[in-house]
């Protein structure tokens, strides 16, 4: 798939079948996740991968209302940062690193024909401890977020481009208004 066409037509995905993800796809994911920019190479992210439905649904329930949706998803991958390897002027860059590392992990599974759907765990401190407790994380690895993945219930994720450029919202060269 093309690099636009996938950004353009990529959709988050809320619906799975039950088939499981093969090993070779997870595999690809992650060096999807891994092949993004982070700051200064640090590389601080870590990537749980669950496929244990009952450890999916406790998942699910610790992140609240939205990620009901990883009871029935066949993968789960948490996305965390391992802080004893962050950039030390400037810890915080860990956030986008890891939101890099997400959204390649998005559009890899759109390329192989696989849905996605990014879960939000961190900054809600009470999600990212509870998913941290579920999966026995030292106290160094902060959870990130959830991507729920898995073949998309309806036989495919939605492919049809759409245009959500707003002009309104580029400004080039300063602010105008």
């Amino acid at each position: 798939m093309e690099t636009l066409k996938a950004i353009y037509s990529r959709r988050s995905v809320r619906s799975f079948d039950t088939r499981p993800v093969e090993d070779e796809k997870i595999h690809e994911l992650l060096k999807a996740a891994m092949s993004g920019p982070c700051c200064v190479n640090a590389r601080e992210w870590e990537f749980i991968v669950v496929t244990d439905k009952d450890i999916l649904c406790r998942m699910a329930d610790a992140n609240g209302r939205p990620a009901q949706l990883l009871k029935k998803a066949p993968l789960g991958i948490l996305i965390c940062a391992n802080l004893n390897e962050a950039f030390r002027p400037a810890p915080e860059y860990y956030a986008i690193d890891c939101a890099i590392a997400a959204q390649n992990i998005c559009l890899a599974a759109h390329d192989l024909g696989l849905g996605a759907c990014w879960l939000g765990t961190w900054p809600q401190m009470h999600r990212a401890s509870a998913q941290a407790e579920i999966l026995g994380l030292p106290d160094y690895i902060l959870p990130q977020s959830i991507i729920a993945a898995g073949y998309p219930e309806s036989g495919g994720a939605p492919s049809e481009e759409r245009d959500l450029y707003d002009p309104a919202k580029a400004h080039f060269g300063s602010w105008n208004e």
